[in-house]
């Protein structure tokens, strides 16, 4: 397997880990959790998704051959307070996912060398990849510390909870 290959196999693998974080969360949470915001200068969980979802489509539609900020896309907007249905909120989760994995499922080794464009600027692909391997965890830590933060002592731990990290290891070790 060439080093390309396991770039984008690693890639889709954080990513997928990324996107069920972010799930698990939103399986947790009713409508009035993903609408709530601690004050109006802050993001509610809803919020959130519409700009990563925004986001996700305008970066990987038509990747490789159109500037990855589109015209049709309006940022600010993302962020302006609104309310949605938890069924709108999951849509706009999974249409932005789907388009960004489908689009890195569609890559071959030979695209990881070629250019595009995010708002006219150049980018290496394996940096316009790794620039959304940083920004889509970043906003999915966010969702997962507010479902944190609303559900309190009902809180579930998505990893490894707090004092149990020896026996994790013991399990591990089991396993070899």
């Amino acid at each position: 397997m060439s080093f390309a290959n396991i770039y984008l196999d690693s890639v889709k693998k954080r990513f997928i880990t990324h996107r069920l974080l972010g799930e698990k969360t939103l399986e947790r949470l009713n409508e009035a959790q993903l609408n709530w915001q601690p004050d109006d200068g802050s993001n509610s969980i809803y919020l959130i998704i519409k700009h990563i979802s925004g986001n996700m489509l305008s970066r990987w539609t038509d990747f490789l051959t159109s500037d990855g900020e589109k015209p049709w896309r309006n940022r600010d907007a993302e962020f302006e307070n609104s309310q949605a249905s938890k069924a709108t909120i999951l849509e706009l989760w999974n249409k932005g996912w789907d388009c960004m994995m489908g689009a890195l499922d569609s890559l071959q080794e030979a695209d990881l060398e070629k250019t595009v464009y995010i708002r006219t600027e150049p980018h290496a692909v394996v940096d316009a990849i790794n620039r959304q391997l940083a920004h889509i965890p970043y906003h999915v830590g966010q969702i997962v510390y507010i479902g944190k933060m609303l559900l309190q002592e009902h809180w579930e731990s998505l990893s490894i909870p707090k004092g149990k990290s020896d026996d994790f290891n013991k399990h591990m070790s089991e396993r070899k």
